[in-house]
């Protein structure tokens, strides 16, 4: 062993349209899947579209670990991690989750070996996001948002749900100032990414994959030691 990180880890993307939701858990068991906990918070939500939201994202994301791991979906088990965020258990299991959804669309990333995180949102962002979003951005980024002609409001979406994907695969979330990391113009591959806190040369080894799963939604996908990797979708329903 050189000692370095391995690359190449691919992320496994599992999509569920809110529409779907209702059949896919009457076929996998509804809410009798998920903890006490669970169901608590679920009932917690206000609407009833943001319980079907989070039954979807509960349950899309056993069915995509057990897609990668092979166990049934009812014998999955969560740990809150330091960073507090969901981890399989036991402790130690390589396999890696993150979770998002929007008005209309649930998303689950997986990997084994690696962070993850992703973040779906409606595009075009809403005019009032475009107004006050870009503010909190980094100089860097609101420089590339400056010279657009056209579509502002799609670009604002874009570094939006990237920087939110990346700050959940590193544990911080929202906690973390949006303007101490930056990256470059999501609408020009690579995507490359600027953090004055990671050692030399870590920023390479992430991989940032920006998708449109479906018309009006943009999603981004951030995997640790995945830059020679690939992104996998799988739609569910």
């Amino acid at each position: 062993m050189n000692g370095q990180a391995p690359v190449g880890i691919d992320g496994h993307l599992y999509l569920l349209a809110e529409a779907a939701v209702d059949r896919f858990a009457e076929r996998h068991g509804g809410d009798a899947l998920l903890t006490r906990e669970e169901r608590l918070r679920m009932a917690r939500q206000r609407t009833e579209a943001a319980r079907r939201r989070f039954l979807g994202a509960r349950l899309l994301s056993r069915h995509a670990l057990s897609d990668r791991d092979g166990r049934p979906m009812g014998e999955w088990r969560f740990r809150t991690s330091a960073a507090g965020r969901p981890e399989p258990e036991p402790d130690g299991h390589a396999l890696r989750f993150n979770l998002s959804h929007t008005d209309g669309l649930v998303a689950c990333l997986v990997t084994e070996g690696g962070s993850c995180g992703v973040d779906v949102e409606r595009t075009p962002a809403r005019p009032d996001a475009v107004t006050h979003l870009p503010r909190w951005f980094a100089p860097a980024e609101r420089g590339e948002l400056d010279l657009l002609s056209a579509g502002l409001a799609t670009g604002v979406a874009a570094y939006w749900v990237l920087k939110e994907a990346y700050l959940k695969a590193i544990g911080t979330g929202l906690r973390r100032e949006l303007d101490g990391f930056a990256f470059s113009a999501p609408w020009r591959a690579p995507i490359r990414l600027t953090d004055p806190t990671l050692p030399p040369g870590d920023a390479s080894r992430w991989r940032f994959e920006l998708v449109n799963p479906a018309p009006g939604f943009v999603l981004a996908a951030v995997v640790e030691n995945g830059a020679a990797g690939r992104l996998h979708r799988t739609w569910v329903s």
